[in-house]
């Protein structure tokens, strides 16, 4: 209304004669209705082309333009832990495995220098510089904490050290795989871990962070669920003095702090938003306690070593494919043992329980639903993986040679586009732990296998390493599982003198694999044609 009262200000001065005053009132009024036309064309949104829609599909499955837009921010590699680092020069842990935004998170530390920082990178493509800088806190005081107690009995290594600092979760922090960078004044580094998930997010792929497996394998303190600090008894497993319950209340002891994060899940990260995919990020905590969520998505993909599973985690993935919703399975030996969680001073699912002996187990005979045990398979679980996976665990090898992926279903969708026929594979794929169908497991009726490569089991020989896919006739949904642990490491850009790199061949494999499962119940379009009886006749 300002601009009206500005246009009449010169009518108004410059008064008509009587003898023209109809004329004026006139010209008024036309000019009043054009200004208030003008004010109403000022006041309203401007006109606009159609809203482009907030994902859509790609080449390589469904994309987010907020993910594209969130890669085309600068990157760097200043992520990257730089010059030699010792085990007690700098290390922490956070009271949060995963945060969302609003909450703060406390982080402990202890280093040897006088004074630290710590930065915070979301983890991503980024022009291929690998993260971006996020937050940075002050220069802080540094200290030794105490040494982290055992609890006789389980053998659990769990810290009690004073806070350090805390940061407040803000928006600046977008959903996503985060390392919080230690940094020493005196060139200690090393890494803490941290999820921020989006629990109202509606992304078609959940990409989760096994951090229960990673956790269960953490030597910090000199105990985990497979090893002990005294020496094991020869040929023995497991091994008598090895921890029974585990903490997320200590650092991790392996990978500079980050666990297996940078082998075993970040390649897969990498790939996923440099493709621009609609991607959301979870750890396993999450599935196990809000599980039922996996409504919302189209994928939930299980990355990395995955092999420790909850009962409500269990239940939660069979529930989601039984409604529709897609299961990837990237690693070898998933859902192999039984845990639970348990409340640590720091908060809620911050313990891990498996005594691998069920009878070993304070909950035996009173709570078998919840009793934790060495193997899902064995009683009193008395349930295998191969109901939900169609394969097995069928053990490991550790040499240093990885063995080859054999193109063995040629017509399948999984190899279009990578020239491969049958009996050709992808060089340097398979090793450490196998996954493969047996006859004799519960297995789904329909389960096609596309790779079958010849492997080395150790204590076994022989053996062979199974691609798996099939489709349920209820629901449609697709369940994949890779047959190996090395899919996803084998995603990570390869150095230049590396010889047979499987990195190219294998993204595509992968691509086509989050395109075809990004659009909805996979049956829908590529139901499984079984074809397991010309493999195991």
């Amino acid at each position: 209304m300002k601009a009206a009262i500005l246009f009449l200000r010169p009518f108004t001065r410059r008064m008509p004669t009587s003898r023209g005053c109809g004329r004026f009132l006139t010209a008024v009024v036309a000019v009043v209705v054009g200004l208030s036309s003008m004010v109403g064309q000022v006041n309203a949104s401007p006109v606009r082309g159609p809203t482009k829609p907030a994902t859509f599909n790609g080449p390589n499955g469904r994309q987010a333009r907020w993910v594209l837009a969130e890669n085309q921010k600068p990157g760097t590699t200043s992520w990257q832990i730089s010059g030699a680092q010792t085990a007690t020069g700098i290390l922490g842990y956070t009271d949060m495995v995963q945060a969302q935004v609003g909450q703060r998170v406390t982080l402990y530390v202890s280093t040897e220098a006088p004074a630290f920082k710590v930065e915070a990178f979301r983890m991503g493509y980024y022009h291929g510089r690998g993260a971006r800088l996020v937050w940075r806190s002050k220069e802080l005081a540094g200290s030794q904490q105490a040494t982290c107690p055992v609890t006789p009995g389980i053998n659990m290594v769990q810290c009690a050290w004073k806070a350090s600092l805390s940061l407040l979760v803000t928006k600046q922090w977008v959903q996503g795989e985060y390392l919080l960078k230690l940094v020493g004044s005196e060139g200690q580094q090393s890494y803490v871990p941290l999820t921020v998930w989006a629990p109202a997010s509606r992304a078609t792929y959940v990409i989760m962070d096994p951090v229960l497996t990673t956790q269960v394998f953490n030597p910090f303190g000199g105990y985990d669920l497979y090893q002990g600090a005294t020496p094991c008894a020869p040929k023995v497993y497991p091994c008598s003095t090895r921890a029974r319950v585990v903490s997320f209340d200590r650092p991790y002891g392996y990978g500079n702090g980050a666990g297996t994060y940078l082998t075993l899940v970040y390649p897969l990260t990498r790939l996923a938003e440099e493709d621009g995919l609609d991607v959301t990020y979870w750890t396993d905590i999450t599935l196990a306690t809000d599980g039922g969520a996996l409504r919302h998505h189209t994928v939930l993909i299980s990355a990395g070593h995955d092999e420790e599973w909850s009962l409500a985690m269990r239940d939660a993935a069979v529930t989601a494919a039984q409604s529709g919703v897609n299961l990837i399975f990237f690693g070898a030996s998933a859902i192999l043992r039984k845990v639970r969680l348990e409340a640590s001073p720091l908060g809620a699912d911050r313990q891990i329980v498996n005594y691998r002996d069920p009878q070993q187990d304070p909950l035996y005979g009173t709570d078998d639903a919840q009793v934790s045990q060495n193997q899902w398979i064995q009683p009193p679980a008395n349930w295998s993986p191969s109901e939900l996976l169609g394969a097995n665990y069928i053990g490991f090898d550790n040499s240093p040679t990885a063995a080859p992926l054999v193109d063995s279903d040629p017509p399948s969708w999984l190899f279009a586009g990578t020239g491969l026929t049958q009996g050709q594979a992808i060089p340097s794929v398979l090793s450490n732990d196998f996954q493969a169908y047996q006859p004799s497991a519960p297995n789904p009726a329909n389960v096609e296998i596309l790779s079958h490569s010849p492997v080395q089991v150790e204590l076994h020989g022989e053996s062979f390493a199974d691609t798996t896919y099939y489709t349920m006739a209820s629901s449609e949904a697709g369940v994949f599982q890779s047959g190996t642990t090395e899919w996803i490491p084998s995603l990570a850009p390869c150095v230049p003198a590396q010889v047979d790199c499987p990195a190219t061949s294998l993204a595509k494999l992968t691509d086509n694999l989050l395109r075809v499962f990004g659009q909805g119940p996979v049956g829908l379009r590529h139901p499984s044609v079984a074809n397991w009886q010309q493999f195991y006749p």
